[in-house]
């Protein structure tokens, strides 16, 4: 099963959480993301959620992940309430995580909730009394970007046995690590591109290769560039670095150009879970590779399958 079972609600029907795409198996991913599908073609029931209230509890900034949830809400005909800093929430007066998760599971029978800690939406599922789905958790897991990620990739080629290049910050960038653990349920071939400090994490790396994923490390996009299907691009995230000093030092160290993709496979897709620093030319926004507005517009039907998942 692809959900965390925690506790009970009333009636005896278990909470649903999703905390991290590893809570997914490949069918229950296929299920999901099928379903956006027949959503994305108007086949849905547009009060399933009348009555409903999603609390979005987002402690980091966002915009595309926030709005689309609260987007995917009213489609459904469901509100929303919100909380969008620690500043605007009594953990400024020193509550806990737990005990504003608690309060909030009486208002609200969903909670969205990012945050700058690792950890903090599996804490959050411990204490919730409704479902928990994780808008990103620090540098750990972000299961709906994951999720729309697969589903653009399918709108485009086939996913099994392709072969995706991941570039810039696979240390911090939880969009690529929970990308990557999906696309080894499906053969995928993952190259990886990004500075010095900044591969990815040597135990993601060994679990990926203990699944049997075949991960190829290069220095170089040009090395790569013309071998791939999928060029899924991150940007070099400075709120994740300790000081400046070490931001600046590997910012932009990579630029995706039209004219670095001269020679690439007429079908591969350039993704990016946004937003761009200067990491992607914007000449190439023109470009048939360009993917990553489309997928940043798949996040409404795949986070409204989510929400139903939870609530439905």
């Amino acid at each position: 099963m692809h959900i965390i079972l925690k506790g009970a609600r009333a009636g005896g029907v278990a909470t649903h959480h999703i905390i991290s795409i590893g809570d997914f198996d490949r069918s229950a991913i296929d299920r999901l993301l099928d379903h956006a599908q027949q959503i994305e073609k108007k086949k849905y029931n547009k009060n399933a959620l009348d009555g409903k209230i999603l609390a979005v509890l987002f402690f980091e900034p966002s915009t595309r992940t926030r709005m689309s949830f609260e987007a995917a809400m009213a489609r459904l005909g469901g509100t929303s309430i919100s909380v969008s800093s620690v500043e605007a929430c009594s953990m400024s007066k020193g509550e806990t995580l737990a005990d504003t998760i608690r309060v909030v599971s009486g208002y609200a029978d969903a909670i969205v909730i990012r945050h700058p800690k690792e950890g903090a939406a599996r804490l959050a599922a411990e204490f919730a009394k409704v479902p928990v789905i994780n808008a990103g958790d620090g540098a750990g897991q972000h299961p709906s970007q994951t999720l729309l990620d697969l589903y653009t990739i399918r709108h485009s080629m086939p996913i099994d046995g392709i072969d995706v290049a991941l570039v810039g910050d696979l240390r911090y960038g939880r969009t690529a690590h929970s990308l990557a653990s999906a696309l080894s349920l499906y053969g995928v071939r993952l190259h990886t591109i990004s500075p010095p400090g900044l591969e990815l994490p040597p135990s993601l790396a060994a679990s990926l290769a203990e699944k049997g994923m075949e991960i190829i490390m290069h220095t170089d996009i040009a090395e790569v560039i013309n071998d791939v299907d999928v060029l899924y691009v991150t940007r070099i995230q400075r709120e994740r670095f300790p000081d400046s000093a070490s931001y600046f030092n590997v910012a932009s160290s990579y630029r995706i150009t039209p004219e670095l993709l001269a020679g690439a496979k007429k079908h591969l897709i350039v993704l990016h879970p946004l937003p761009r620093v200067d990491e992607i030319d914007p000449r190439l926004d023109a470009s048939p590779h360009a993917r990553y507005f489309e997928q940043s517009k798949n996040g409404v039907p795949v986070r409204m399958a989510m929400l139903l998942d939870v609530m439905g």
